[in-house]
């Protein structure tokens, strides 16, 4: 059960809806009309309770729960305890996601602007936007509706923002045009200059970075990330896209649709990440390559060249999954044979 400190319940639902919402499957039809009042993990949860189960590695757990009602797959609904209607989905994890939005719906703050903003008088906000204290606004940036903008978020001269964007405490952005649903999580420094420039023995010359950040809709990132604004081109990040905290992103990337960056990865300029790829927490992407759509990058992995659309790589430096554990077995009885040898 959530901290309601924190967070707050909106109500209870009957399973009849539940299922109809999250296209599920009820057990018993006949417990439609059963009401459940709050989600709750497989092994804290009591009658009154929605939970989950959707890891093989859980079913002990689901055996024994006390929930009341659980989203499952088809086959392992037969593991349920006789006390527990089941929620049959193929993806359950999902209907656990739509019916939890549905118990704890996002913020909806009133319309608000505090005394302590600075917001520029040729600055154009939308309607039904919440602007919360220390915000700085520079010169013609737009914001589009129903926006938040939390406190201490600096936005600098021509940024435009879509409509319902929240933008994070202490998010700095400048040089970017921003599309719609877009969020930002705490300190985001989008747009800053690119690591660029020329080397010399009396000293770096710095190269102006002259492009823009695009970040295009439904696009989250997470808390302390950095994206460079262009050298020339722009940086860009494709619609849908989920990157994690602690990423770093160099100037001219361009990434992909529905791309799923995990924390701390760090991909160098003029990089190419194709729609639907996967790159695991710590992988280090060297500059000017191309990562194929739906590829798979395992956490910490080291990426020097190019990833074939879909390939599956991991090490460091990267080769493909199957050949890195091969070379990783081989490894392990060579160790093994050395310390036979050594006794």
């Amino acid at each position: 059960m959530a901290d309601r400190r924190f967070f707050t319940l909106a109500g209870s639902f009957q399973l009849g809806q539940l299922a109809e919402m999250t296209g599920s499957a009820l057990s018993d039809p006949s417990r439609a009309g059963m009401v459940v009042a709050d989600v709750a993990p497989l092994d804290t949860a009591e009658k009154t309770h929605l939970s989950f189960l959707d890891n093989k590695k859980y079913v002990d757990a689901f055996r024994t729960t006390k929930a009341g009602a659980c989203f499952v797959r088809p086959e392992l609904a037969e593991f349920a305890p006789a006390s527990t209607v089941c929620l049959t989905n193929k993806n359950p994890y999902k209907a656990y996601a739509l019916a939890a939005q549905a118990f704890y719906p996002a913020e909806k703050p009133k319309s608000f602007r505090a005394a302590s903003a600075a917001v520029d008088g040729s600055a154009t906000i939308g309607a039904d936007c919440v602007i919360e204290d220390g915000v700085i606004i520079g010169a013609n940036v737009k914001i589009g509706s129903r926006c938040r903008i939390q406190a201490h978020a600096v936005i600098r001269q021509g940024v435009e923002i879509g409509d319902d964007c929240d933008i994070g405490p202490h998010v700095t952005i400048t040089h970017a045009l921003i599309g719609a649903k877009v969020r930002l999580h705490h300190g985001v420094c989008i747009g800053r200059q690119g690591f660029g420039f020329a080397i010399d023995p009396a000293g770096f010359i710095a190269v102006p970075q002259l492009g823009r950040v695009i970040i295009e809709s439904d696009v989250e990132i997470g808390a302390n990330t950095t994206v460079d604004r262009g050298a020339g081109p722009d940086t860009v990040i494709g619609q849908g896209t989920r990157i994690d905290n602690l990423v770093q992103i160099g100037h001219n990337v361009k990434i992909g649709k529905g791309c799923v960056i995990v924390a701390q990865v760090g991909i160098s300029g003029s990089t190419q990440v194709g729609d639907y790829a996967m790159l695991g927490g710590q992988a280090g992407i060297a500059g000017h390559i191309v990562i194929g759509s739906g590829a798979k990058i395992a956490a910490q992995s080291g990426i020097m060249r190019d990833i074939p659309a879909g390939g599956e790589y991991m090490g460091s430096p990267a080769v493909p999954i199957r050949q890195s554990m091969k070379q990783t077995a081989v490894l392990a009885k060579l160790a093994t044979k050395k310390k036979g040898n050594e006794e």
